[in-house]
């Protein structure tokens, strides 16, 4: 007496797919980390004035918002 078994399904290997897309392209990222470095020492300098904190955090923020249009334009 002969069994079958049922077929198994065929698992295609990730190197047979095509590369998946990046999430975020390499100008979006180097654009985004530099406005957050920028905010980080602009929010850090504020700080260091004597300031109150959350001063500080909100001239970090405009200032990496703020950054985010003059950096796409400035990094090609």
């Amino acid at each position: 007496m002969t069994s079958t078994q049922p077929p198994q399904p065929v698992h295609s290997s990730p190197s047979d797919s095509a590369p998946a897309e990046p999430f975020l392209s390499v100008h979006t990222t180097v654009v985004l980390l530099t406005a957050l470095v920028i905010g980080l020492v602009i929010g850090g300098l504020t700080a260091l004035t004597g300031v109150s904190v959350p001063a500080a955090v909100i001239a970090g923020l405009t200032s990496a918002g703020a950054g985010v249009p003059a950096l796409r334009t400035l990094i090609q």
